[in-house]
């Protein structure tokens, strides 16, 4: 077989940057394993700490806002109504901007929405990440070792490749596990939030029409 001149330093070199990724990848696994676990015990504490809004009494409040004469009266409902608090806040800024015109209303409830949009975004770009970065990292914390195992093998060396196998099973599993948790977490979140977002949207719009009506 002919050699390509200059072969054997390029795959020299090829060989210690993979093998000089193997101490990274295994750290990166084990932060995000940790970070998986954590993830699980945000969303039980979530969960718990929630305040799902029924569709019944999303349209109370729509009708409640319908009839109403001034701001202060759609304050006081936005106030005392079971919705979270984040909503609340951006649902009294759409209600204080009556000396707005239409337009500048319209846009200030856009930016306001857009603005808890980038605050849903941030929560949940963490796990989106682990969820596809961690399955990739297991991959490579399953190749990375097995080239020194498959070479020990050549020469005999059972011992080192059934360490290198072990590495590669468990930085698979890890890996994979990790992914599949985040998955599952990022999942539930996102559905939370939509209905968080599409609950904010259409008592925003019920708020935007009632102003216009107010005098």
């Amino acid at each position: 077989m002919t050699l390509i001149p200059g072969s054997d330093l390029l795959t020299s070199a090829l060989n210690v940057i993979s093998q000089s990724l193997q101490i990274p990848v295994i750290i990166f696994l084990l932060i995000f394993a940790i970070y998986a676990i954590i993830s699980v015990g945000g969303l039980v504490s979530d969960y718990t700490s929630r305040k799902e809004v029924p569709i019944k009494l999303l349209q109370e409040l729509i009708y409640s806002i319908s009839n109403c004469y001034n701001e202060k009266e759609i304050e006081n409902i936005i106030n005392n109504a079971e919705i979270p608090k984040a909503q609340k806040k951006v649902l009294i800024d759409i209600a204080q901007s009556k000396d707005l015109t239409k337009d500048s209303r319209d846009a200030l409830a856009n930016k306001l929405i857009e603005y808890e949009e980038d605050i849903i975004e941030k929560k949940l770009q963490r796990t989106d990440i682990i969820t596809k970065i961690g399955p990739t990292l297991g991959l490579m914390g399953t190749l990375i070792p097995m080239g020194p195992g498959l070479a020990a093998l050549g020469s005999g060396d059972i011992t080192t490749l059934s360490n290198a196998i072990i590495v590669a099973f468990d930085t698979t599993v890890v890996g994979i596990g990790a992914g599949a948790v985040t998955y599952i977490v990022s999942k539930v979140k996102k559905r939370w939030y939509e209905q968080y977002l599409s609950n904010l949207d259409a008592l925003s719009r019920a708020i935007l029409d009632k102003l216009n009506y107010i005098k």
